[in-house]
């Protein structure tokens, strides 16, 4: 493949490597990324030659920053328009398509993430078996800001944070760094970012055998004697404001805790801006972040990625991504104009329309 490939594909001994290529957009995947990501794992899967995947993103500021949401603006609805094109469905049935073959996949996956992983980032790396991030990391699930809503699996990751973690995150798109992603279950390993092409060359190395259990281990036994020492980790967030995030969303009903957090006066820098992104959040989305938590808590990965596929071409029908997209990328206005405007007027019909599945049969049926 040429350099200008948004995708590259190379070989280092047994490995295979894949760089998100589109550094200029911070490597935000479109659908293109996403099919050729997915054909690669397959022929790698049956490759006697390669025993594991390392994943990365072109440049030193991004894995992934999201999905290439400019994209979805273009060919999602309006209000009052109802509807949304085939590539909105044929997007996120890809996407998600691949975020499960990476959590099923049965070869070790190494994703290297430094810098930004956001939104379809974190889908690519939740799933995989060694998930580093380094003192570069930026995290987030930002979906409120543009109407969507935590998804490439975020009901099944967010629901597995420590206590209320998950719905705190899901509501205010607060960002998390490398140390806070070891505390909350969405990485592995923090490793030096300057460590990265060692890392490489150590894996490359090893002396693969044709038994994947026992070259997971190998993976696991060279990505931990390169950690950085506990001592050099970045200054958490999550563990630091545990009780806090506990109180503020100590509510029974989403009212409550929504009112707790935009009312938050206190002087924590990152807790003012947690509260500040969801005053300003679409009313729907934080509907659908405590209605989402709580429908999927005992669901099996499968079952929630199909809920989340109605959800995301629902979301891209009613004019919620639409409108988000155009105040924070196209127009830049940053004043967004959510239909319904307020969380309480917002509607049980409104949020159970957002659940209900527009096929009689899902496109992720067979996972």
């Amino acid at each position: 493949m040429t350099q200008e490939s948004p995708v590259l594909v190379e070989r280092q001994g047994a490995i295979g490597k894949l760089t998100l290529n589109l550094p200029k957009a911070l490597n935000a995947l479109n659908l293109d990324m996403i099919d050729r990501m997915a054909a690669q794992l397959d022929a790698w899967e049956t490759d006697d030659t390669v025993a594991c995947i390392w994943i990365e993103g072109a440049g030193d500021k991004a894995l992934c920053a999201g999905g290439d949401v400019v994209a979805l603006h273009r060919e999602s609805g309006s209000y009052g328009e109802q509807g949304a094109s085939q590539f909105v469905q044929d997007f996120f049935t890809r996407e998600y398509r691949l975020d499960y073959r990476i959590h099923t996949y049965p070869k070790p996956i190494v994703v290297w993430g430094s810098g930004i992983v956001m939104g379809g980032g974190i889908g690519i790396m939740s799933g995989a078996s060694h998930r580093i991030v380094t003192e570069t990391t930026r995290m987030a699930m930002p979906e409120i800001t543009i109407g969507l809503f935590p998804d490439v699996g975020g009901s099944w990751f967010l629901n597995r944070m420590p206590g209320r973690t998950g719905l705190f995150m899901g509501l205010t798109g607060a960002q998390f760094n490398g140390t806070d992603a070891l505390y909350c279950g969405m990485a592995d390993r923090l490793l030096p970012a300057a460590g990265k092409e060692a890392l490489l060359d150590a894996l490359a190395a090893l002396t693969f055998t044709a038994d994947e259990d026992q070259n997971h281990v190998l993976v696991s036994k060279a990505v931990q004697s390169r950690e950085m020492p506990a001592g050099e980790h970045p200054a958490p967030n999550l563990r630091v404001h545990y009780d806090v995030i506990q109180e503020l969303t100590d509510g029974a009903t989403l009212p409550d805790v929504y009112q707790t957090i935009v009312n938050y006066s206190g002087d924590d820098e990152w807790l003012q801006r947690a509260a500040k992104t969801l005053r300003a959040g679409c009313p729907l989305t934080a509907w659908i972040v405590w209605e989402q938590l709580r429908r999927s808590k005992h669901m099996s990965l499968a079952d929630v990625l199909r809920m989340e596929l109605a959800l995301a071409v629902n979301m891209c029908s009613n004019g919620q991504v639409k409108e988000g997209v155009r105040a924070l990328l196209i127009d830049k206005d940053r004043n967004p104009r959510w239909q319904p405007a307020k969380l309480e007027d917002v509607t049980r019909a409104q949020v159970d329309a957002c659940f209900a599945e527009p096929w009689s049969r899902s496109p992720l049926q067979d996972l």
